[in-house]
């Protein structure tokens, strides 16, 4: 086996890896769980926000 032999094997297997994270990433079986994430930010700046009003409160 030679250089440009591995060399192809490599990039195949670099191509097949980034087609499955692909694949992964926008499939419809995930997208609940990903939406959930990214709610994830405004969940704690509520929490937050409510803890620093009820203080104020008082």
């Amino acid at each position: 086996m030679d250089y440009g032999t591995l060399q192809g094997i490599l990039t195949i297997i670099v191509m097949l890896t980034f087609i499955g994270i692909f694949a992964w990433a926008y499939s419809s079986r995930r997208q609940k769980s990903f939406d959930e994430a990214a709610n994830l930010v405004f969940s704690d700046e509520e929490i937050s926000k409510v803890s620093k009003d009820s203080g104020e409160n008082k």
